[in-house]
């Protein structure tokens, strides 16, 4: 009788925000010794997910955000808005806490 179906959520970023999925934790080093999960820090290194319009100045210009999705981004220790989207863990950051992009 009830038909149970899949919704797939997406998110929108307003603004000059941009959403970043984060690379994942390393928890073998190049050596090939496990790392207790504990003791690893969140890596500093992204992908843009979703990108915001931008914002508009004083006079009405709108600035866009120079990233764009798929870019690899050098990201703050500290910061960003932790979002859930379809399970999965993702971060909003504005344009201006993103510290670089990585080529």
């Amino acid at each position: 009788m009830f038909r149970t179906v899949a919704i797939a959520r997406s998110l929108a970023p307003l603004g000059d925000r941009i959403l970043i999925r984060r690379a994942a934790k390393e928890v073998q080093t190049s050596s090939g010794i496990y790392l207790p999960t504990d003791s690893v820090k969140n890596p500093n290194e992204g992908e843009v997910v979703a990108v915001g319009p931008g914002i508009r100045d004083v006079s009405g210009n709108l600035h866009t955000p120079n990233l764009q999705k798929g870019d690899s981004v050098l990201l703050p220790e500290y910061g960003g808005t932790k979002v859930t989207v379809d399970s999965e863990e993702m971060f909003l950051y504005r344009e201006d806490d993103i510290l670089g992009k990585l080529e």
